[in-house]
């Protein structure tokens, strides 16, 4: 059945239309028209969360489960019409999408299960010892509660995942906190439709539709009234370095700051020890080329840069991965935009000091092809631009002189989402110097892999340092993503007549 988007922005569970409309801009068929958001819109999806929190962040956790998977199902239930207007909008393949749903609904569902167990409210209590001397103790519960209404921003290269119903709505609902979406202008109709399905998940529930708002974007007013709002506590953005700056300055600057977490990109560096490079180096340039370009290299866990020890293993690594690019044909990103910036990053990176190009490309309008450069150790460490993410199929080698130097090279590394590690057994010594290097750079070590894979499960990572993401401390996929939206109360000498149900 095709998909018609109403257009309009839902908050406290009602449509709501505006007179000043945005079209979509689809890499195929025919866009449609959207209601452009305002700073009024904000301030009533702002009051209804704030209403409604109260009454959310005191339901079960059985009920917030129950909410999480009917979400879910309602998703699944639209499945084949978010297929429908997603890959129009995005031009991301069908199977994708699916996959991607699959994530979603997915996530979802184990953010349910987690907090039907109550283990990550992390309960302590420390009893009270009235004879105590020479100071008796109180009695002392503690618990995680929610901190209020929480901001989310849709994501531009997961229409699903990282958007409407993505991980940071996830987890804020999971917590018991309302949301309010800002859709992104890349996908709409994706956003949109996602949106309904949380509508009537609340709906047949008989919730608040406080809980939820989604509020499409048209202006950056909209961004900027929605984290500066005092109602909201929390906001979760996935997005570029510059814009996500922007927002975090602002929600620093706020009477009350508060906390953002933002997950800005990365370059995601890979490092090929020297007895893997000579054992299986040409596979290691295929295997790179096919993370590199997996999804247009539209993945912040892009390993965009992979350093190597200069000499014949480096010549087969690079021969591989640029034979293996050179077959890659010219795919298309997710908005004109984005092809511009990876053009753009293409030739700033072409005109860096000792930078070769490996492999160039002619690509136009919303189409991307591989590009392949390489540099000197040398010169990387004199050219701190070549380490500024290009957000796109375009991979940088780094030829360094020796082992030492390759730690250099690892040391100059900003904050990351992941570092990868390519060893076998006689790199051990190398590997070892290196942890300690990769484990403050980056979120997640790998090793023998390739890091576009998220797992959502309860031992991932997704963050990093600056500027890979604004909390080193967090993560917006896997379970502990929750505790972001969360802070620990304590109960001294309360009745248990007034403490949660859950801590009691």
């Amino acid at each position: 059945m095709t998909f018609m988007p109403h257009g309009d922005h839902l908050i406290a569970g009602k449509r709501v239309g505006t007179d000043t409309k945005f079209a979509s801009a689809p890499s195929s068929g025919h866009g449609f028209d959207f209601s452009v958001g305002t700073p009024a819109l904000v301030d009533e999806a702002c009051a209804a969360a704030q209403a409604a929190f109260p009454g959310f962040a005191a339901t079960s956790r059985e009920e917030r489960a129950v909410l999480l998977e009917t979400i879910a199902d309602e998703i699944d239930a639209r499945g084949d019409q978010i297929t429908e207007i997603g890959t129009a909008e995005t031009g991301l393949p069908a199977a994708r999408l699916e996959g991607e749903r699959g994530r979603t609904t997915g996530q979802l569902r184990l953010f349910a299960s987690h907090i039907r167990d109550g283990s990550y409210l992390d309960r302590r209590h420390d009893g009270a010892l009235p004879d105590r001397q020479p100071l008796p103790r109180p009695d002392l519960r503690m618990m995680q509660r929610p901190v209020g209404p929480v901001a989310v921003f849709g994501a531009s290269n997961f229409p699903l995942a990282f958007s409407t119903a993505g991980g940071d709505t996830a987890a804020a609902l999971a917590a018991g906190c309302p949301v309010v979406v800002k859709g992104h202008g890349a996908h709409p109709g994706t956003g949109e439709i996602v949106a309904d399905a949380i509508v009537a998940a609340l709906d047949k529930l008989g919730m608040d539709g406080g809980i939820f708002g989604f509020v499409q974007g048209g202006s950056r007013a909209v961004g900027e009234a929605l984290v500066t709002d005092p109602r909201i506590k929390a906001v979760g953005f996935t997005g570029s370095l510059g814009g996500g700056r922007a927002l975090f300055d602002l929600c620093a600057q706020r009477d009350e700051p508060i906390p953002f977490f933002g997950e800005l990109g990365s370059v995601n560096p890979m490092f090929v020890l020297p007895c893997a490079a000579t054992a299986r180096g040409a596979e290691l340039g295929t295997g790179w080329a096919g993370s590199l370009t997996m999804g247009v290299g539209q993945f912040c866990t892009n390993p965009g840069i992979a350093i190597v020890v200069d000499g014949s293993e480096a010549d087969a690594f690079v021969t591989a991965a640029t034979g293996a690019l050179n077959a890659v044909a010219a795919q298309t990103m997710l908005t004109d935009g984005m092809a511009d910036a990876y053009r753009n990053g293409a030739r700033r990176m072409a005109e860096g000091a000792g930078v070769k190009s490996l492999l160039s490309s002619s690509c136009e309008g919303r189409s991307a092809a591989p590009y392949l450069f390489e540099v000197s150790g040398e010169d990387w460490m004199s050219n701190e631009g070549l380490s500024e993410e290009v957000f796109g199929p375009l991979g940088l080698v780094v030829r360094v002189r020796d082992a030492a130097q390759m730690q250099a090279v690892a040391k100059s590394f900003k904050g990351q989402l992941t570092a990868t590690l390519q060893m076998d057994d006689g790199d051990i010594g190398l590997a070892r110097d290196l942890l300690p290097v990769l484990e403050r750079m980056a979120g997640r070590v790998l090793a023998n892999g390739f890091p576009t894979g998220v797992e959502v499960c309860d031992a991932m990572v997704h963050g990093g340092p600056y500027p890979a993401s604004t909390n080193f401390g967090a993560t917006s996929v896997g379970t502990l993503s929750i505790r972001r939206f969360l802070r620990p109360v304590c109960y001294q000498n309360l009745p248990a007549a007034l403490l949660p149900a859950d801590i009691a």
